[in-house]
């Protein structure tokens, strides 16, 4: 678990730290952050994994707000599943799984439109947006019934 966290929210702001200053010194740049649609609420068997992209998101989030009007741009993505060798071979089924190559494309757009946020596939997403609102004992009946993880 720790591993994990070490990664992907100490691993990112290590290497934040290693070129905010200078981009602020120069007056513009851009962060990119690939965060995960798990950052919005807990999935079963998948703690370490949800609290880090829920760090790197809140982390991203706080330096978007700390950077404007420095002409730093901070983008944060939030795919949902994606075909590559970390999906392959599962059984349980990934709902709206999506083909690496259109994914690496909209990902890319969002860059491009220097996007503050964008969360794929809409559908997923939205279902994730709805997760997010609802009660606690309904949320939690759904995910004990829904894993997607071995």
């Amino acid at each position: 678990m720790a591993r994990v966290i070490e990664i992907n929210v100490i691993g990112a702001s290590n290497s934040v730290a290693a070129v905010v200053t200078e981009m602020v010194q120069q007056g513009h740049g851009q962060l990119v952050a690939i965060s995960s649609l798990s950052a919005y609420r807990g999935l079963p068997k998948s703690a370490a994994y949800c609290a880090s992209k829920a760090a790197l998101s809140s982390f991203f989030e706080s330096m978007r707000i700390d950077l404007a009007g420095k002409g730093i741009d901070v983008t944060i993505i939030h795919p949902g599943f994606i075909k590559t060798p970390f999906t392959a071979g599962r059984k349980a089924k990934l709902p709206f799984l999506m083909e690496l190559a259109d994914a690496v494309e909209k990902i890319i757009r969002a860059i491009e439109k220097k996007r503050t946020s964008y969360a794929f596939p809409w559908q997923l997403a939205s279902a994730v947006r709805t997760a997010m609102i609802m009660p606690d004992a309904i949320y939690d009946w759904i995910a004990r019934r829904n894993s997607y993880r071995e």
